[in-house]
């Protein structure tokens, strides 16, 4: 708390940006912000069974929203609270990393409306999942290796390696930030400063903090390999260097481009930050590595950060020996307004009627992350849509059974979404145990040993026959602004299992 007050007061203008982010996403989940993202309705369900790991990602977030739910309840404002905080925390650091990096006012200026009004990281700040909290890990740990840098004590390696840790306890790609850091250190004088018995305790430490995700890993043969290889084989949608480029641009915002690329071009070659090259041969290499993975754009997302803070802070320092000082209010002014264009595109505060004729002239509903076909909405938005109504649905269906088949029967879905949302809204309708192939709900098996009912949410009835004596198609669900994946799915009843449950259950697997 004393560091928050030190903050505060020593720095004005970055909490005072930290405050307008928190209050904008506070007040917009209040008011509804839509319904509940499709991955939230999966960590809650993934809290229920808190483990050291899980298929698609490390325990930390799933920790942290279990206290959450604990301390606050499930409304979706309670919910999103947390990754309110971390977008504000991401802010903070901003600005602290815009002073190490020799930066004043103005240069935290234009630094914090850049990362403010950056659309992923408003989108990001939206909702519950580790990616709210990733660029809080990377930032912190840039800003720890600026502070090594510029004379600061080496046993701040320590720190390093507890971000490295938690981040890694947050999400894997941390590794790809720290392999990425190591290796710009090697490539500039700075690689001294790796040679320090500090430098191989902040090793250990993130070690140790990692180890019970990696004996989890080991326990279930590497489930967490397979997920990525499968992502990048059949999810995610293959781009070229260009368009990789490109997306970079719409995510942080088109006018920050000046900004940010000057940072780079500024860590690379400006004689001022020559101290602080490596920085820019890490971002070079984690952009090769996403693109020749097949990488979303947005995993790049969280050292843009960085590269603001060095874009303003050498853009602050140009504009004060050529005596145009008046240019750093009119680019905060361009900023600004443009940031207000943009953000009803990524946060939910358009009804959805008019959301669609506003964000059509921007294309916004084209843009693609993975194969998946869009409807009228961009997925992050569509996701939040259909989910009650889907339950109610199978509820109905549910209530066709004879007392006896009920006790018998389970809901099987196609994907986390959909068994997360049936567990979560389907307490009020005491339906049968939801199961389903997908991710950790594999793992996480079948509860009941005796099934002669299988109620299914999609798929074909062809499918279903091999598995079970009779299918029955029993209802229809559709939603206009649901991903495509998610609408037009038929319930269907299926009795009479063909084979043990034993023997199916390992053909229902599938990690992506």
């Amino acid at each position: 708390m004393k560091t928050l007050v030190r903050i505060v007061r020593g720095h004005p203008v970055i909490s005072a940006f930290a405050l307008i982010k928190l209050v904008a996403h506070l007040v917009i989940n209040a008011s509804g912000g839509y319904d509940y993202f499709r991955d939230e309705f999966y960590y809650i369900a993934c809290t229920e069974r808190l483990d050291w790991g899980y298929v698609d990602h490390p325990p930390l977030s799933i920790i942290l929203l279990w206290l959450s739910r604990l301390l606050f309840g499930d409304s979706i404002s309670a919910l999103r609270l947390l990754p309110a905080l971390g977008g504000a925390g991401t802010v903070v650091v901003t600005g602290l990393l815009v002073r190490e990096l020799g930066g004043g006012k103005r240069a935290q200026l234009l630094a914090l409306l850049a990362v403010v009004i950056a659309p992923i990281l408003l989108a990001l700040s939206d909702f519950y999942s580790m990616n709210a909290f990733e660029p809080l890990f990377w930032i912190g740990a840039a800003l720890v290796l600026l502070r090594i840098i510029n004379g600061g004590s080496q046993r701040q390696w320590l720190t390093f390696g507890l971000l490295m840790g938690l981040g890694l306890q947050n999400k894997h790609s941390m590794v790809f930030f720290a392999v990425a850091s190591v290796v710009g250190f090697l490539l500039t004088p700075e690689r001294k400063l790796l040679i320090s018995r500090w430098t191989l305790l902040g090793g250990i430490v993130a070690g140790v903090l990692f180890l019970p995700n990696l004996f989890w890993q080991i326990a279930h043969d590497w489930p967490t390999l397979e997920f990525a290889q499968n992502a990048q084989q059949w999810k995610n949608l293959p781009m070229s260097p260009l368009q990789f480029f490109t997306a970079q641009i719409m995510f942080q915002h088109p006018l920050t481009l000046p900004l940010w690329l000057g940072g780079l071009v500024s860590l690379l070659f400006h004689p001022r930050l020559r101290p602080y090259r490596s920085f820019g041969f890490a971002f070079l290499l984690l952009f090769a590595l996403f693109v020749l993975q097949r990488g979303k754009p947005y995993y790049l997302s969280p050292f843009f950060p960085l590269l603001l803070a060095a874009g303003a802070s050498t853009f602050e320092r140009y504009l004060e020996r050529r005596r145009w000082k008046w240019i750093a209010p009119a680019y905060a002014t361009a900023l600004a307004v443009g940031g207000l264009v943009t953000a009803p595109l990524v946060l939910p505060i358009l009804p959805v009627e008019i959301y669609v004729r506003y964000a059509e002239p921007f294309g916004v509903a084209t843009m693609r992350t993975e194969r998946h076909a869009q409807t009228q909405l961009p997925q992050m938005f569509a996701d939040r849509f259909g989910w009650r109504e889907m339950v109610k649905t199978v509820a109905d269906v549910v209530e066709t059974l004879l007392p006896e088949e009920r006790t018998k029967a389970i809901i099987y879905c196609q994907n986390y979404g959909e068994a997360g949302a049936m567990e979560f809204f389907g307490r009020s309708h005491n339906l049968p145990p939801v199961v389903s192939g997908h991710n950790n709900y594999w793992l996480w098996g079948v509860p009941r040993d005796s099934v002669r009912v299988v109620i299914i949410v999609g798929g074909n009835a062809s499918d279903h026959q091999r598995y079970v004596t009779s299918v029955e198609q029993r209802a229809f669900h559709t939603h206009p602004y649901a991903m495509r994946y998610e609408s037009d799915l038929p319930i269907y009843v299926g009795r009479g299992l063909k084979m043990p449950l034993a023997n199916i259950w390992p053909i229902t697997r599938h990690y992506n």
